[in-house]
């Protein structure tokens, strides 16, 4: 009996451990007869099999995914600090237009789209001394978890930037036949 619970025990371990998506394990990269194709694709033999191989350093993976979310959040809802509109501000400045009573609109606006700009979260900080006895905040995160949120939200504003782009062509379509009707 003793020996079963010792093997279930040692059995839920080892199963706890791969299911861990932050554990750490050692992986063997090395391929024989290697072509590289860019600086991290390669092609070669691993076991007797040809395969493709894509090693990439994990500090690059997220610095690039948080790079475009940044990039495709500013794309869709502008940036303050250096003035872009934005896809969301653009569709606001059509719909300003639209009320216009140049153009048969009563001069009022109903915005009915809060801006949502998704990255804009409170990390929590820990405040402490450091090993360097300074003063310090610190908030961490586990990598696969990061870089699975900011995969995440690219999904999420690539369908936003699809849905705002629809959004402004529909109301500057708009705007255009309001315009020409007046002109004539």
């Amino acid at each position: 009996m003793r020996t079963l619970v010792l093997a279930l025990v040692a059995a839920a371990a080892l199963s706890s451990c791969k299911t861990n998506p932050n554990k750490v394990n050692d992986i063997d990269t090395k391929l024989d007869h290697k072509n590289e194709m860019n600086q991290e694709s390669s092609i070669g033999v691993k076991d007797g099999n040809a395969v493709f191989q894509k090693k990439v350093s994990l500090n690059e993976e997220l610095r690039k995914v948080q790079y475009e979310v940044y990039e495709l959040e500013d794309r869709v809802y502008g940036n303050r600090k250096f003035g872009s509109l934005g896809l969301y501000g653009v569709l606001r400045e059509c719909k300003v237009q639209l009320t216009d009573p140049r153009y048969g609109g009563d001069g009022k606006l109903m915005w009915t789209e809060p801006l949502e700009r998704i990255t804009d979260k409170e990390d929590d900080f820990k405040i402490g001394i450091d090993e360097q006895n300074k003063l310090v905040a610190v908030t961490e995160e586990f990598l696969v978890d990061r870089i699975q949120r900011f995969r995440g939200y690219k999904t999420l504003l690539n369908s936003r930037q699809d849905e705002y782009e629809q959004k402004v062509a529909i109301c500057k379509a708009e705007l255009r036949g309001k315009q020409a009707s007046v002109k004539q």
